[in-house]
């Protein structure tokens, strides 16, 4: 980014677009895409001793896996059998050229009204590990919502030792009441909404909330094998602490990103972040509680104050109970937060180099100002995909900080957290042409207004051009 010019910008405004359309295509060597139906609709579920409808895919909550390698391209038949509009959205695949398939509703495309159907189309490109989708319509993500999973290209291998088994674990929430009430009377009220009444793991509370332990999930796993945990936030409200008792992990990549490997006793991820971890099995055979919690930066914020827990269950062992919970950070342990996202770095080798642009140009629809470096304020963030090159607490210096800032191995992430009281930098190549949203995770800021699109406007040559929408997509 250029350094001649910096300005502030508080988001409070949703920026709806339109494009021009061409009329390049896109072609690639594979054969019929994988396709899947997506059954949109209200499906009883019993958590906390009551049971209530909530929007569902498929009946399954969380919703179906979606499994691909990288440069697939997927199919996906989305029926709307539900009650009110519906669009889903697949976080973190890049969709060259394709915003059409994006998601957000009345940004690239009208919902899925009632009763209606839309076939969307996934262009995966180099992306791999873990993604996933969900809702992008009011905050139907509470419940609609499922892994990606994106493997290497066929042939190709994982640039870690292959794992014994794979494990998708979703973090959630999960509220007695109905969703789309608690949400029209958070904007009626324009306050915050109510606390969550419990934070969940693979779509089940834990045992240590009322009428939940029978169900609580377990990962059952064999003493000297290595597993790979797929580690999703799909919370609305809420970044997590995430830990296993008696067990470290290893970071090897996030946001479908190969990271530098790195072992640690928790995780901080943040709503719409995936983390890619390896367990290895090497303790004695027995039960261990796998645990979850908010974190929450800043005072005087209510929270959902509860801990969520699932069961590391070794083949063999013969106790019932598991051992005591893990050691997470505190609620409010900012430091702790930072120190676990400052170790995320790219993999930067050979076969997985990174491709970071020396500078970056915005136009922004704001006359007279036009800049080159752009601060943003906001507590989280999701783009497409960027560098995160700097990170600090207190005020940013345009003079002292850009020189921390980190050029050789920065992560490539779609969602960041900045700190309480600090700041980000992240850097990005406009080369996907289209209007790609970007807004605050934690949904109560992005019905509130903390939100904006990024227009990248077509380049030359047939392959800078965006693709013509394709047909049947919804009216509004």
């Amino acid at each position: 980014m250029s350094s001649s010019i910096s300005m502030k910008i508080l988001i409070s405004l949703k920026l709806v677009v339109g494009l021009l359309l061409s009329t390049v295509g896109i072609f690639r060597c594979q054969a019929s895409p994988p396709r899947y139906t997506f059954v949109v609709e209200e499906t009883p579920y019993k958590r906390l001793c009551s049971t209530k409808n909530i929007l569902t895919v498929n009946g399954q909550f969380p919703g179906p896996t979606l499994y691909a390698h990288a440069g697939d391209i997927v199919v996906v038949d989305v029926y709307n059998k539900g009650n009110r509009n519906i669009t889903i959205h697949w976080h973190g695949v890049k969709q060259p050229r394709n915003p059409w398939s994006d998601g957000p509703d009345y940004i690239t495309q009208c919902p899925i009204q009632p009763g209606a159907r839309f076939t969307q189309t996934i262009i995966f490109s180099s992306e791999e590990g873990t993604l996933w989708w969900h809702a992008h319509s009011e905050w139907d993500r509470a419940t609609v919502h499922g892994a990606i999973v994106v493997y290497p290209k066929k042939g190709a291998t994982y640039p870690f030792p292959k794992p014994h088994a794979e494990f998708p674990i979703i973090l959630g929430e999960w509220w007695k009441e109905d969703i789309g009430q608690l949400y029209n009377e958070t904007i009626q009220s324009g306050g915050d909404p109510n606390n969550s009444s419990a934070f969940l793991i693979n779509g089940q509370p834990g045992d240590l909330y009322p009428c939940s332990k029978p169900d609580t999930f377990k990962l059952i796993v064999d003493y000297g094998k290595t597993y790979l945990l797929r580690l999703i936030n799909s919370a609305v409200q809420e970044m997590m602490f995430f830990a296993i008792a008696n067990h470290n992990v290893t970071v090897v990549g996030s946001d479908a990103s190969y990271t530098k490997p790195f072992s640690t006793d928790y995780v901080t991820i943040s709503p719409g972040q995936t983390i890619d971890l390896l367990l290895n099995a090497d303790q004695s055979p027995n039960n261990y509680y796998i645990a979850a919690k908010a974190y929450v930066g800043g005072a005087g914020i209510a929270y959902d104050n509860t801990t969520t827990t699932a069961i590391l269950r070794y083949h063999g062992n013969s106790n019932s109970s598991p051992t005591s919970l893990p050691n997470i950070p505190s609620h409010n342990n900012t430091n702790a937060s930072v120190h676990f996202t400052s170790k995320l770095k790219s993999l930067a080798d050979k076969k997985h180099p990174i491709d970071l642009p020396v500078s970056t140009t915005l136009a922004l629809s704001a006359p007279p100002l036009t800049y080159c470096k752009l601060t943003i304020t906001m507590s989280m963030g999701h783009l497409e995909v960027f560098y995160v090159v700097g990170r600090g607490l207190g005020n940013f210096d345009k003079d002292k900080d850009p020189l921390t800032y980190n050029l050789v191995d920065p992560p490539l992430q779609n969602t960041i957290a900045v700190p309480v009281n600090g700041w980000t930098t992240i850097r990005f190549k406009a080369d996907n042409p289209g209007v790609w949203f970007m807004h605050c995770h934690l949904d109560r800021h992005m019905s509130w207004g903390m939100d904006m699109t990024f227009i990248v406007k077509n380049g030359k040559g047939l392959q800078a051009q965006i693709l013509p929408p394709p047909q049947g997509m919804p009216p509004c």
